[in-house]
């Protein structure tokens, strides 16, 4: 009797249907069940069919694209929530354990669809926490933290303070309202505690630390 050229065990691709929840996927079943959701795109690219036998090539190949799926709806989850940078974005689901490269394909995707911004997001963010009080060196560190690049964070805060303008007269106001809030402290004890409420808002040197001294006196 002939041998199959087919290894035993790897059965048939028995059907390609949509996804009725996400119309840009469709799920792939192996011998009659569903085992893997792919795009719709990536099913076309790799030309799956029902009737197919199944080898190692291909379900490495469709395991790969069920993967980049996965970490593309994880994505879309996390973005239905608030926006996120890049970075953040992709070390988040990592820690899902998403694998690397299918989060990589999953974040391009989502760039290309115009959902991830890093210049957009960092504008947002640091326009936002500016307005609550948050000085240039907090958001550097922010947003930094945030995985946005030096470069974005470069140009937002200058946007924000051109040539530094600006950046005094807030860490004044800030200061007076506190000095207000501390006052029947001894003075070095306000001292110390406007400059460290300065310090965690972003604010720090000689000339914020000038400022402190001639308030309190």
């Amino acid at each position: 009797m002939e041998r199959s050229s087919v290894p035993a065990g790897l059965g048939c691709i028995t059907g390609v249907s949509p996804d009725p929840r996400h119309p840009a996927a469709v799920r792939v079943s192996l011998d009659g069940r569903i085992t893997w959701t792919v795009a719709r795109v990536a099913a076309e690219r790799i030309g799956v069919s029902a009737g197919m036998l199944l080898d190692e090539t291909l379900r490495e190949t469709l395991a790969v694209a069920a993967d980049e799926e996965a970490a593309w709806r994880a994505i879309l989850r996390h973005l239905e929530r608030r926006p996120f940078a890049k970075g953040d974005l992709g070390r988040r689901l990592r820690q899902r354990a998403h694998p690397a490269a299918a989060v990589e394909a999953a974040l391009a995707r989502a760039e290309d669809a115009g959902l991830l911004d890093d210049l957009k997001f960092a504008r947002s963010y640091a326009e936002t926490r500016a307005q609550r009080g948050r000085g240039p060196v907090r958001l550097r560190a922010d947003l930094s933290q945030l995985r946005v690049a030096h470069a974005i964070i470069d140009q937002v805060i200058a946007e924000l303070w051109p040539g530094g303008e600006g950046v005094d007269e807030m860490a004044r106001a800030l200061a007076t309202k506190r000095v207000g809030q501390l006052e029947g402290l001894p003075r070095e004890v306000r001292r110390r505690r406007v400059l460290a409420y300065l310090a965690r808002r972003g604010f720090s040197g000689p000339r914020t630390r000038h400022v402190v001294m001639e308030l309190t006196g």
